[in-house]
């Protein structure tokens, strides 16, 4: 079951004004080309690597995936995506240096 989520007020606002229908979209057709080339361009799968890792991670990765409904190597390549874009950060680390 999904949880409630917390918005803030702009957010709210958003949806207020997506679910009453006021909701318009200024995507241009040349800005909706630019997304879609830099989505391919994201998920775009060309090169293979071969890793080494104990089996409790690997458990712990196919179970949630599983969970997420998407093949472990997905989820394995979202982390690092996400991860070397600066939008996933090591907490523990992050403790540390403080």
């Amino acid at each position: 079951m999904m949880s409630k989520l917390k918005l803030d007020k702009d957010e709210k606002q958003l949806l207020d004004a997506y679910e009453a229908g006021d909701f318009e979209s200024v995507l241009t057709p040349t800005r909706k080309k630019q997304i879609q080339d830099m989505a391919k361009q994201t998920f775009k799968k060309d090169k293979r690597i071969n890793i080494r890792i104990s089996s409790r991670v690997l458990d712990a990765i196919q179970k949630r995936a599983l969970e997420e409904g998407i093949p472990y190597q997905t989820l394995v390549s979202s982390i690092l995506h996400k991860y070397v874009s600066g939008s996933l950060h090591d907490v523990t680390a992050s403790k540390r240096m403080q």
